[in-house]
């Protein structure tokens, strides 16, 4: 009878990185599965992904696992690790509990976005941000057919949930717990006194228009561009539930992550 096989994917200049991967190995084996390094995955039918690293290590494992429903365990070996199920201190524990099946899974929404006739979807957010050199930017958006903001700004950001704590939180918006459908638009560096972020409804679609006549804005998904909003031209970004699935230790707290990662929200 074949083994389970896990994929592993790992932050390369983590501190203690090599140890920990020796720690999953030996964790894998007493567990009766096969752990697979991710850059030599081709090919294989994972149960699981075990991710030894921080946010972004989190996150590249679970754009991977789109669609699939193959639950993303995160031992955070980075700075932050909000997504992460366990700290670095804990790896055995986690591993034991990950290899054994003792974990709870998340459903994450996404949210979707069609650039020069490619769909993409981001996990944390879309972004349109104006060029390094190029002018300021003059974006508007528009909801169920009605324009809700339009501004001179540096860009404007879509965020779901789980990334609410990311680009958008750095805006000042708000930050929506994990459960939570819907996402939130909030603009970067307006030049307004007014400008609000806002919530948005699942089922309603964000209309984003570039109004400037010569410069383009950069778009990125998750932090990596994959195109441009060019001139007078417009993008829709719409949410996707259940793309991604993140596993946590049973009786994980979304409040007590918050309060553990940032600080309290008021003193």
């Amino acid at each position: 009878m074949s083994r389970p096989t896990a994929i592993l994917y790992t932050h390369s200049h983590a501190a203690g990185i090599d140890r920990a991967i020796e720690v999953a190995h030996a964790a894998a084996d007493r567990h009766g599965w096969e752990l697979v390094p991710s850059k030599d995955a081709e090919g294989t039918d994972p149960s699981l992904f075990i991710v030894l690293g921080g946010d972004g290590t989190i996150l590249h494992a679970l754009r991977a696992s789109i669609d699939r429903r193959i639950p993303v365990f995160g031992i955070n070996f980075g700075r932050v690790g909000f997504l992460a199920g366990v700290e670095a201190d804990q790896i055995e524990l986690g591993l034991d509990r990950a290899f054994a099946g003792d974990y709870e899974t998340l459903m994450l929404p996404g949210l979707d976005v069609n650039v020069n006739g490619e769909a993409q979807i981001a996990l944390n957010d879309i972004s349109f941000s104006r060029r390094p050199r190029g002018g300021v930017a003059e974006l508007s958006y528009r909801i169920a057919g009605e324009e809700v903001g339009h501004v001179r700004c540096d860009g404007l950001v879509a965020s779901t949930a789980t990334g609410s704590t990311g680009y958008n939180l750095a805006n000042h918006g708000p930050i929506l717990a994990w459960g939570v459908a819907g996402y939130v638009v909030s603009y970067i560096a307006p030049h307004t006194l007014t400008a609000r972020a806002l919530v948005v409804a699942p089922g309603d679609v964000l209309h984003v228009v570039n109004h400037r006549s010569r410069d383009g804005v950069d778009i990125a998904v998750d932090g990596v561009q994959i195109g441009e909003l060019k001139p007078a031209s417009e993008a829709a970004v719409s949410y996707r539930a259940d793309v991604a699935t993140l596993a946590q230790l049973p009786g994980s707290n979304f409040y007590h992550r918050i309060r553990e990662k940032f600080g309290h929200l008021a003193v």
